[in-house]
């Protein structure tokens, strides 16, 4: 019976996409949809309307209210420049900035948005072509504007696209815009509520302007130009999986004084096909693999790589064996925010009001390295848009000294507001120069981090469940897990539990309740164990994935017990695998 009342419910919107306001391609789709015996297609394109997530609005390009195409990002236009115009309406203009990534319809939609825009009466800067997303982030601040869009999926499978809105500081809408903006999306019932006819007046193309100050200003950003100089040489290889960092990652090398920049020419062409990947993920290894077998034919120290819309950073080094190894985001994060802390240290720059910033299932070695140098450390959220909030509200009173996130996305600097492959690039690769100053390659860096602070292994798993069912199946887990509270994991006893999304935890220790201090609910749970172990659940707000992130730490002494270190932990973790069934 309820299926029978969710088709009925279905049609019924398909339906409502057969009128004049819709175009003739996308009502012959629709038609074709109602017409297939076999309704699965139909009511995955229309069972629900895309909702913002920790990423904006993602989705399958296809038509539909649940997909990605003309209408729904139309809808998302519109809806935003409704509310834009209530919130800024003492403005004599109001301006927004567009920006896109290579994927396919990308540069469609983001033309359609300029058009809805400025047919409401808002001044647009329009990116000439595909840019990363935090030049994105960094023109809206730049430009003074209210408002800004990019339009991309980042590392998702080439079927998707996607729509992340942002404010005038720069950063993803949080609360109360985004819920505000998503009323008054769900305000637009038809195509005909959408102006699609734009003003091009008000449409002005940006582009190289704001590539040379950018570049400008993330140079200044350097905290060690005399080991760049000294090494400038170094072989660098880079690939930006075939987007938007192929526009200014290699420039903004070269400007911080990288002369030996090697290219992936088979993964330089900009393709939404992304033809040399099965995923344009550089988490992922495959991703990475043409750019390290360039790295081996020509002798390289460094690989590095940018996802489609350039905010990810992906790197591989040697080993001490001479083996090239991937770098996780919580190693990547550790090196940051160790080399930042280091350095500022060195330069005098550490006053007492400075901070770093983390997300909640990002390792807590970054906790140690903060604490034992008295530098502030913020827990969030995941989504960047959770950092950019705390560096929001410590604005003109505690310096930022970086933010970052497991999920490969970091921030070395405070006038971009979301994470930023394009500096990251850019200080790994002085990361490293700075290494080779001491005789330490990257890889020997971070040993020394571990034997300095404690050992620590993290480990990410996704479990991948599409569509409706899959959405029901993932909150079935999550509320069989909350049923079910994890008493010991891997045989080590649970000593603290967090749930955020009752904002409420315990701790066993001392018997007693807590109350979480963050600005709004999450679902996600959270265990700590009485040997170091913290586990961490939570469905993706961008993919049809529930994630578990296991991390293990150790003390060593010296570099000689890290293998044994490391064996134990890779063991330890597959022994919290099997206690939490997965």
């Amino acid at each position: 019976m309820e299926n029978n009342e969710l088709l009925e419910k279905v049609r019924n919107k398909a339906k409502s996409w057969l009128t004049p306001s819709y175009d003739a391609e996308t009502r012959a789709q629709v038609q074709a949809l109602l017409d297939n015996e076999d309704p699965t297609e139909l009511i995955e394109s229309f069972y629900k309307d895309l909702e913002f997530g920790t990423g904006g609005l993602r989705g399958i390009m296809g038509v539909g209210s649940n997909r990605m195409n003309i209408y729904t990002v139309g809808a998302a236009t519109q809806g935003l420049s409704n509310y834009l115009k209530q919130e800024f309406a003492d403005l004599a203009q109001i301006k927004v900035v567009i920006g896109h990534d290579c994927r396919n319809n990308s540069r469609k939609f983001a033309e359609i948005s300029a058009d809805i825009f400025s047919a409401n009466g808002i001044k647009v800067y329009l990116f000439e072509d595909l840019r990363p997303t935090p030049e994105m982030s960094y023109a809206i601040r730049k430009l003074g504007c209210q408002s800004g869009i990019i339009l991309t999926a980042s590392h998702n499978p080439k079927e998707y696209n996607g729509y992340k809105a942002y404010w005038n500081d720069g950063a993803q809408m949080i609360a109360p815009h985004d819920k505000n903006t998503i009323a008054e999306v769900n305000k637009i019932r038809n195509a005909s509520d959408i102006k699609f006819k734009g003003d091009k007046s008000l449409i002005e193309i940006i582009g190289k302007e704001v590539d040379d100050q950018y570049i400008h200003d993330l140079t200044t950003i350097s905290l060690s130009p005399e080991a760049i100089a000294r090494h400038h040489d170094m072989k660098i290889v880079y690939t930006p999986i075939h987007g938007t960092g192929v526009t200014v990652i290699p420039p903004t090398l070269k400007a911080f004084g990288f002369t030996n920049i090697i290219h992936v020419p088979e993964q330089d062409v900009v393709s939404g096909d992304f033809p040399t990947v099965v995923s344009p993920n550089p988490e992922e290894p495959a991703a990475l693999a043409l750019a390290v077998a360039k790295a081996k034919e020509t002798d390289a120290e460094l690989v590095l790589a940018s996802d489609p819309d350039a905010d990810r950073v992906g790197a591989a080094v040697k080993n001490n064996e001479g083996e090239w190894v991937l770098l996780n985001g919580n190693q990547t994060a550790t090196l940051f925010v160790y080399y930042l802390i280091t350095r500022w240290k060195e330069l005098g720059r550490l006053k007492g009001k400075e901070y770093i910033v983390k997300t909640i299932v990002t390792t807590e070695l970054i906790r140690t390295i903060a604490e034992k140098n008295g530098v502030e450390l913020y827990d969030v959220y995941t989504g960047f848009k959770w950092i950019a909030d705390i560096m929001r509200k410590n604005e003109g009173k505690k310096a930022y000294i970086g933010g970052g996130e497991e999920s490969y996305g970091f921030l070395c600097e405070d006038f971009v507001r979301d994470k930023d492959a394009v500096s990251a690039c850019a200080m790994l690769a002085e990361i490293t120069a700075w290494a080779k100053d001491q005789g330490l390659t990257l890889y020997q860096l971070l040993q020394n981090i571990y034997v300095q602070y404690g050992f620590s292994k993290e480990k990410g798993i996704s479990l991948v469940e599409k569509g409706k069912s899959g959405a029901e199946k993932i909150d079935a887990m999550m509320k069989a897990f909350r049923a079910n509270p994890l008493k010991e994991i891997a045989g080590s006893k649970v000593i603290l539990f967090h749930d955020y999304a009752s904002l409420k935890g315990f701790d066993y220790l001392i018997n007693e309740t807590l109350t979480l201090d963050m600005p709004t609910t999450s679902n996600v749970l959270q265990y700590f164990t009485e040997d170091g172990t913290k586990v961490s659940i939570r469905p993706s707000g961008t993919e049809p994935k529930i994630k578990f992130y296991i991390e293990v730490h150790a003390k060593v002494n010296d570099l000689s017990e890290l293998p044994d270190a490391d064996k134990a932990a890779a063991e330890k973790i597959e022994a919290v695998k099997t206690s939490l069934g997965i």
